[in-house]
């Protein structure tokens, strides 16, 4: 055998800048390490015994079932009952990923190329955002306005929005904030997307999460005709180790989605894809979907009655639903990550900062817990702000 010396590194092509996903990489490397994680995105997750509660035969079943791989756009019933979930869906509009991150990834390169401008609400999650710098798209923002309780500013997304845009991102519910689009709000951000001829790819993983009333937040999947819709088992159902996401929109663009998604993770879990589909279909999904925003209004009455001890230190941003919100602090010598460094390393308590969802001054908080779990954790914050405000 030959040998021959290895290139010089100067040979091999120097990797492109990357944007990290720095709130999942913090959250990640502490979330299992803290006393109190009060920085999870959904309610406190169901058990499977608490699944399958009262129906015994159903996890029964699952022993038939064969571990080979799921279909590729997911288990047929699985796609129905997500189907169900929307006005005008059948199973052909729905693609199953893993996650809804992968709907979002996928989606977003199905109908984007590099080079081409995107708008994405602001704050919102950030991968979203982050992913489309790291595909090569030109990422423009139009922010949600906090004076006015983070209503969009309509103003600035139609200034955003050009002949070269794409696509025009949303988060709704939104993430941090909890707050919905209005019907009016949601008809503001369609005729922007409709006078250039731009997709809407819009986050839904905290409809069915509501805090008030009964109905799911309203779809943009069912108001207009170039939209990508994702959602996910993780939040409103309070099943996040499932990994189980998914996209609506119309066929084609599914095909599209599935092509893209064959050169990642090819399918999702067998087991996974079975449980989905008993826990969204009627009845169980009204079961789960209850449990979950009984979790929101409980947990959010806790927090309320807490804030109001505070002595105006922390205030809290309207909320319509999800099992967080912003809590805006006043701690002129702390930015957001600093809070949230130094009260997990001197009272064991995780929050999610602000700097990385866009809002600086501000952390994002967890309310969909336990009540003796979520008041301990509150606690802790409090004696937190009693040391920094001294």
């Amino acid at each position: 055998m030959s040998s021959s010396a290895a290139p010089p590194a100067a040979a091999f092509p120097a990797f492109p800048p990357f944007l990290p996903f720095e709130l999942e990489r913090d959250l990640s490397a502490f979330e299992y390490e803290v006393a109190y994680n009060l920085s999870e995105s959904g309610v406190h997750p169901l058990s499977v015994a608490e699944l399958y509660e009262g129906d015994p035969g159903a996890f029964d079943r699952l022993r038939d079932v064969s571990l080979y791989y799921a279909p590729g756009a997911g288990l047929p019933a699985l796609r129905e009952a997500i189907a169900s979930t929307y006005r005008t869906a059948d199973a052909s509009n729905v693609l199953v990923t893993v996650g809804a991150v992968e709907a979002n990834f996928a989606g977003l390169t199905a109908v984007t190329r590099p080079g081409d401008e995107v708008v994405v609400m602001s704050p919102n999650y950030q991968q979203v955002y982050g992913a489309a710098v790291n595909y090569g798209l030109q990422v423009k923002t139009f922010p949600l306005d906090p004076a006015r309780g983070f209503a969009p500013d309509l103003a600035a997304l139609r200034e955003a929005v050009t002949e070269r845009t794409r696509l025009i991102a949303v988060c709704h519910p939104n993430n941090p904030t909890g707050r919905a689009l209005t019907p009016e709000e949601m008809a503001a951000v369609i005729t922007e997307a409709e006078r250039v001829g731009a997709w809407i790819l819009s986050d839904e993983v905290y409809r069915g999460s509501e805090r008030r009333g009964g109905d799911f937040t309203p779809s943009f999947f069912d108001a207009y005709d170039k939209v990508i819709a994702t959602g996910s088992t993780s939040k409103a159902y309070g099943l996040p180790g499932f990994r189980i996401g998914w996209a609506a929109t119309d066929a084609g663009t599914v095909d599209q989605m599935w092509a893209r998604r064959e050169y990642l993770t090819l399918c999702t879990a067998t087991i996974a894809n079975h449980m989905a589909a008993y826990a969204m279909a009627s009845p169980v999904r009204d079961r789960v979907v209850e449990r979950t925003r009984t979790l929101i209004r409980e947990g959010y009455a806790v927090l309320e009655r807490w804030i109001g001890t505070q002595g105006g230190r922390l205030a809290l941003t309207p909320h319509d639903a999800a099992a967080i919100t912003l809590l805006r602090f006043d701690v002129p010598h702390l930015d957001s990550r600093q809070f949230v460094t130094r009260l997990r390393e001197r009272h064991d308590v995780l929050l999610a900062p602000g700097d990385h969802l866009g809002v600086p001054d501000h952390v994002r908080l967890s309310f969909g817990l336990p009540e003796d779990y979520l008041q301990a954790g509150l606690d802790r914050i409090a004696a937190f702000l009693d040391e920094e405000t001294r």
